[in-house]
């Protein structure tokens, strides 16, 4: 439970901070997909640990924001 939490919480964190840098829908969409996507497949990956996580959220929502250029 306190793995998912930390999981959860630190998605939300990256793909926020991240979202803050851009004004434009579409794009703080795709940010915020990718970064959701990402850090869930990140935390798969590597059994839930947070750097995963937020590895694979940071991931994410650098390819959700240049998919949505």
């Amino acid at each position: 439970m306190k793995k998912t939490l930390v999981t959860i919480v630190s998605v939300m964190l990256v793909t926020s901070l991240l979202g803050a840098c851009t004004h434009d829908e579409k794009h703080m969409g795709g940010i915020i997909g990718g970064g959701v996507v990402g850090g869930v497949v990140g935390g798969a990956v590597t059994g839930g640990s947070a750097v995963g996580v937020g590895v694979g959220a940071v991931g994410g929502a650098v390819v959700g924001h240049e998919m949505t250029k």
